[in-house]
């Protein structure tokens, strides 16, 4: 079977509502280091590798909204699809403390050969299908209780956004006034990251868009997944139903 760097489910779905997720899955191509980027399988299947959870919530999100749902497939450790081609941390040799073997000597010739393996044809789906009319990115990630060193994280959930508010503050207005649940906004991450996915797809084409990052221990089983996607699925739509976008 060939290796696609993407799967895409629902595509037919008639929702407004695009899901996607970047950082589903912890795969490493064939084609890449033989499949294996030299770390033991506790670390592949950890927040360095992938967002886990992720990709079950995106789903059941996809569901619930009747919308397509665009999923990664590749390991954020083989090539990172949310960074720019230029961005210095596109193709990671040490991520929270971590050495990626596979990656320490890769050069410059490595790292187009897995732009043009996995990266491009990631955002060249995920350009196809923002490209429908009237089309709302809604983007999946998890995040890691606490990082290495770090003191723990607070929050269960982030909202972000990159100077596009339409529907993240509202959605933060939401969550923080009708749930009792610890939000951050532009937390644990600021939402903007110049060439990253939202930016290429939604900002540089004027696309209402949401962010939403979710702490990977509250995603760990499917019943939590489906809870999630059963609390956010109502709040998105209010949102964008408020919004008149």
């Amino acid at each position: 079977m060939n290796y696609r760097p993407y799967l895409i489910e629902g595509e037919t779905r008639s929702g407004r509502w695009l899901v996607t997720c970047d950082h589903a899955a912890p795969t490493v191509p064939e084609a890449i280091a033989n499949g294996d980027l030299g770390l033991p399988a506790e670390d592949m299947n950890r927040h360095i590798s992938y967002d886990p959870g992720a990709a079950s919530t995106s789903r059941a999100l996809g569901d619930r909204l009747d919308a397509p749902v665009l999923l990664g497939n590749f390991s954020r450790l083989v090539i990172d699809p949310n960074r720019g081609e230029d961005d210095p941390t596109l193709l990671m040799k040490l991520y929270d403390g971590t050495i990626i073997p596979a990656n320490r000597y890769a050069d410059a010739a490595e790292r187009e050969r897995r732009l043009a393996l996995c990266h491009r044809p990631y955002h060249e789906a995920y350009a196809r299908l923002a490209a429908r009319p009237a089309t709302v990115i809604l983007a999946i990630h998890s995040f890691t209780p606490q990082l290495r060193g770090r003191p723990p994280r607070p929050w269960q959930i982030g909202v972000l956004h990159a100077g596009d508010e339409r529907l993240s503050r509202p959605m933060l207005d939401l969550l923080r006034s009708e749930t009792d649940l610890t939000v951050g906004y532009n937390e644990p991450y600021t939402g903007f990251l110049p060439g990253d996915s939202i930016d290429r797809h939604a900002l540089r084409h004027g696309r209402p868009n949401i962010l939403i990052e979710l702490r990977n221990d509250l995603i760990a089983t499917k019943e939590q997944q489906q809870d999630w996607a059963d609390l956010l699925a109502p709040l998105l739509e209010r949102v964008l139903a408020q919004a008149q976008l």
